[in-house]
């Protein structure tokens, strides 16, 4: 089984263009799938050298999915990969997309990467992303580019429609419903991991979460509803504590 790195190095087919940094970021959400019949969706294939390399990195089980907005890009299309030709901000295109496709293993956005096309694509497309999927967003430093519509703390960037998302996931947590309910996204997002020009969002349906305790001589108890907000390790000592001080003092004026 040979890395992406490996791979790249002995690429000798069509132009691709890959910071060397996202070669690992790769094999840390990809690897598993080499050799499987995995759902795999590029956005951006610009001179089709990427398809190659993807072919070769899964195997010839992996079905390839491919979105450009170059009519040009039809051409690499075989009988294992399917080209679908639009803008990846064009909503009506995308949702035609979902209609003739099966359910993702992994979307890869490698399109244009401004601001509307990086946050529609992913408003548009998780959904076509299966549960225990992956949906990853490439050259994210955008955001802080004038040019893609981006900027250090802009608010309609990438990166702080990402931090958004964080928020979201933690909504079960939230005391203030109304600021941040509880939304398909925080069903569904298990994770989101942040690298330099890369954002990986990783889905799985979830439901409310809670919290368990074990052993006989915990001074925690647990909650009898597992639903329940859990508090501070911080706050349980601090109301153990608190209640130790109380019998003390009322054992003393007992004495007394």
């Amino acid at each position: 089984m040979k890395t992406f790195r490996e791979i790249f190095n002995l690429h000798n087919g069509r132009l691709v263009h890959k910071w060397d940094h996202y070669f690992e970021i790769y094999d840390k959400f990809f690897s598993n799938y080499i050799g499987t019949e995995v759902n795999f969706m590029e956005i951006g294939i610009s001179h089709g050298g990427s398809l190659q390399i993807w072919r070769e990195y899964f195997g010839d089980k992996a079905n390839i999915f491919a979105v450009d907005i170059n009519p040009e890009c039809k051409k690499f299309e075989d009988e294992k990969t399917k080209i679908f030709i639009g803008s990846q901000e064009d909503e009506e295109f995308l949702n035609s997309i979902r209609t003739k496709i099966p359910k993702l293993d992994i979307l890869l956005d490698d399109g244009g990467h401004t601001m509307n096309q990086q946050i529609t694509s992913f408003k548009t497309l998780f959904e076509s992303v299966k549960d225990n999927g992956v949906y990853m967003i490439e050259d994210t430093h955008t955001s802080y580019w004038y040019a893609f519509h981006g900027g250090l703390k802009n608010k309609n960037s990438l990166i702080e429609y990402s931090k958004d998302l964080i928020d979201n996931m933690h909504a079960w947590h939230i005391d203030d419903d109304k600021k941040m309910p509880i939304s398909d996204f925080t069903k569904s997002i298990l994770g989101i991991s942040f690298y330099d020009s890369i954002v990986a969002i990783e889905k799985c349906k979830r439901n409310a979460p809670f919290h368990i305790m074990k052993g006989e001589e915990s001074i925690f108890s647990p909650y009898s509803d597992p639903t329940h907000k859990k508090e501070t390790i911080l706050m349980q000592v601090l109301k153990k504590i608190s209640k130790k001080k109380q019998n003390s003092f009322e054992k003393q004026l007992i004495k007394k």
